[in-house]
């Protein structure tokens, strides 16, 4: 048993320091001329090197990607159920946009062209005059155009009746065409025996807008832009 351990032990010393020798004297500028183990192990140093930059380029900026993916993915799963559940009530959506449309076109009803305004500013007159009020201010401001519409506010001063006057409101709020009445004041008339009172007021009448007034309106929505944008740079 002694016999046959010693010579394997000389074996392998002898191996290791035929290695050992090999990597003695190397000269780090010709390579090429180097025993057959340094430049194994060499190779392997610069495999070894480049898995490692393989792995921090690649895998890394990959695994970066992942988290990032994974980080969004509780948002893309609750859109998911919210799209799910408008697919699942489409008819019954398409339902509501039908009657909301509908409505739309209903107010749309309401409003006056610019031609017709003259008509409804007649109609404010006469729903006065039929309950036996007098005018004595109905004086149209400056139209204040919006997005889709136009606002005319008219300053009104009327004198009557208490009850007539209150009629007089509920008549021009059930006018066909929109009107409201803002700033109320009632107060009596200075030396009127007969308890008259004095209805002081602003009255809003809406229109909507002709294409041209709706051309002019974009545009000058997208001047408007185009100055913000040009500020912030």
């Amino acid at each position: 048993m002694a016999s046959t351990t010693r010579p394997m032990s000389i074996d392998m010393a002898t191996a290791f320091d035929r290695a050992t020798l090999q990597f003695k004297g190397l000269n780090p500028q010709q390579p090429g001329q180097w025993p057959l183990l340094p430049k194994l192990c060499a190779w392997a140093a610069v495999a070894a090197l480049a898995l490692g930059l393989g792995w921090l380029l690649l895998v890394s900026g990959a695994a970066d990607q992942l988290d990032a993916e994974r980080r969004t993915e509780p948002g893309l799963k609750e859109d998911y159920r919210g799209k799910l559940a408008q697919a699942v009530n489409l008819s019954e959506l398409r339902k509501q946009k039908q009657q909301v449309q509908e409505y739309v076109t209903q107010l749309e009803r309401q409003l006056p062209g610019k031609a017709e305004m003259d008509a409804l500013l007649s109609d404010i007159n006469q729903a006065g005059i039929g309950r036996g009020l007098q005018f004595e201010l109905f004086r149209p401001g400056q139209v204040e155009v919006k997005d889709y519409y136009a606002v005319l506010p008219i300053a009104l001063r009327v004198t009557g009746r208490f009850h007539d006057i209150g009629a007089f409101t509920a008549d021009v709020a059930n006018l066909s065409r929109i009107v409201t009445l803002h700033n109320l004041q009632i107060v009596p008339v200075a030396k009127d025996a007969s308890g008259n009172l004095a209805m002081d007021a602003v009255a809003r009448t809406y229109r909507y807008l002709d294409a041209a007034e709706l051309n002019q309106v974009r545009k000058s929505r997208l001047e408007t832009e185009a100055k913000a944008k040009g500020a912030r740079k």
